[in-house]
């Protein structure tokens, strides 16, 4: 169980709050989505999550508890809770692919046998076993993001925070991305990401809050957050392009773009490229 409680934080008092008393439950879903624009304090909230930053008052909860920001504490927080932030640059030490992958499992003594198991799954997950011995500053940054990411499902987290996924991805990379998180999901693992992609989230989402300034100011299940017109745009937000579609015409809403194209085309699988090409 995570969540946190009355959270509020900031970098310099003179510049206010960049959380203020926010308050979110990570069980409400199995993706859990924070919505927000540039500025709206959601990669600060990912860092406090995992113990980086600590908050002028509340308190992140695990498993019925406060968690303690001690060495020893986190170190074994982290290993179920991960975080693959925006910019993997923050992330990737080792020079060649698949030593960065494997660094956090030998760390934590994981036999030679399990380590190179686990790495290749990784690997395999986010379609880079090409790039296991390419040296990483030769990567673009998509690639780079693909490595920071294989290198916490190595660890195969019970919580997954994902900040801002799909930056720097190309259409087929953040269809790919999509994929993973609900394979991801299916299989047990909670997911938390943040984005101002309001068509990918709008997707994937069970459960999503509205960031805006550091107040939640909306939360709920897709159905009644991604259909609030008016707290989405003060917010600097977008609809996501079905529920436009569905706001115009009255069709029917669906939920995902393959919904939406097999019920005007018989012949979407052979027209349209999505998430299946990716596999």
């Amino acid at each position: 169980m995570l969540k946190i409680e009355n959270i509020s934080y900031s970098y310099d008092s003179s510049f206010g709050q960049v959380l203020d008393d926010v308050t979110m439950d990570f069980e409400k879903g199995q993706v859990i989505g924070v919505l927000g624009a540039n500025g709206s304090g959601k990669s600060t909230l990912m860092k406090v999550i995992m113990g980086l930053y600590r908050p002028q008052s509340g308190q992140v909860i695990y498993n019925g508890s406060p968690i303690r920001l001690t060495k020893k504490d986190l170190y074994t927080y982290r290993q179920e809770v991960g975080i693959v932030f925006q910019d993997p640059e923050q992330q990737l030490f080792y020079s060649v692919v698949e030593d960065d992958i494997a660094l956090a499992l030998k760390n934590l003594n994981y036999s030679a046998e399990k380590i190179t198991e686990r790495v290749d799954d990784a690997l395999r997950d986010m379609h880079i076993e090409h790039l296991r011995c390419k040296p990483i500053h030769y990567l673009s940054f998509g690639q780079k993001k693909k490595v920071a990411i294989a290198g916490v499902l190595a660890l195969r987290p019970k919580y997954l925070l994902l900040d801002e996924p799909t930056a720097g991805l190309d259409p087929r990379g953040r269809d790919h991305m999509l994929y993973l998180m609900k394979k991801l999901a299916a299989s047990g693992t909670k997911i938390i990401l943040t984005s101002h992609d309001m068509d990918l989230m709008y997707e994937c989402c069970d459960y999503a809050y509205v960031l805006n300034k550091g107040i939640v100011e909306l939360e709920g299940e897709p159905g009644e957050v991604f259909l609030n017109k008016d707290i989405l745009l003060a917010a600097r937000l977008s609809l996501p392009w079905l529920v436009k579609h569905y706001l115009v015409t009255g069709e029917p809403l669906a939920k995902t773009e393959r919904e939406f194209f097999e019920r005007v085309s018989e012949d979407y699988g052979e027209i349209i490229n999505g998430p299946r090409d990716c596999l």
